[in-house]
C-alpha cells in the first residue's frame, strides 16, 4: 500500500512516521511545498528506521505530485496556521482553498485515492 502524506511540518512528520511504525503501509511519501523540507523530514525519519523497527519507504519530494502517483490513502494535514487578529471564518475559507487545491491534484494522478 501506497500512503501519501501532504503537509511535512510537525503532524505531517509525526503522521508518516506512524504509519512506517505501525506498517501500514510499504511505501509513504512526503509532499510539502517548502523547497527541501519533505526531503529533509523523509531523511530524517529512514535513519530511524532500524531503531523504530520498520521497513517502510519514506520519501519526501518539494510539490511534485507525480511522485504521488497509485497512492491508496492520502492524509493531507497542510495548511496556514491562524494570525493574529485572523476570525476562524477567515482561517477556515484559507485552507478550504488549500485542502481543494491539494486533492485535485492528489486525485489528478491517483483517481481512486481516499482522502
Amino acid at each position: 500500500m501506497k500512503i501519501t502524506v501532504v503537509g511535512a511540518g510537525a503532524v505531517g512528520a509525526s503522521c508518516a512516521e506512524y504509519i512506517a511504525i505501525k506498517d501500514f503501509a510499504s511505501e509513504v511519501v512526503l509532499l510539502d511545498i517548502k523547497e527541501g523540507f519533505a526531503e529533509g523530514k523523509a531523511m530524517d525519519l529512514m535513519q530511524t528506521a532500524s531503531l523504530n523497527g520498520f521497513d517502510t519507504k519514506i520519501t519526501g519530494t518539494t510539490s511534485d505530485y507525480s511522485k504521488t502517483a497509485g497512492s491508496d490513502i492520502a492524509v493531507i494535514t497542510s495548511g496556514i496556521p491562524r494570525k493574529p487578529g485572523m476570525t476562524r471564518e477567515e482561517l477556515i475559507g484559507i485552507n478550504a482553498g488549500i485542502v481543494k487545491t491539494v486533492a485535485t491534484s492528489l486525485i489528478e494522478h491517483s483517481p481512486n485515492v481516499i482522502l
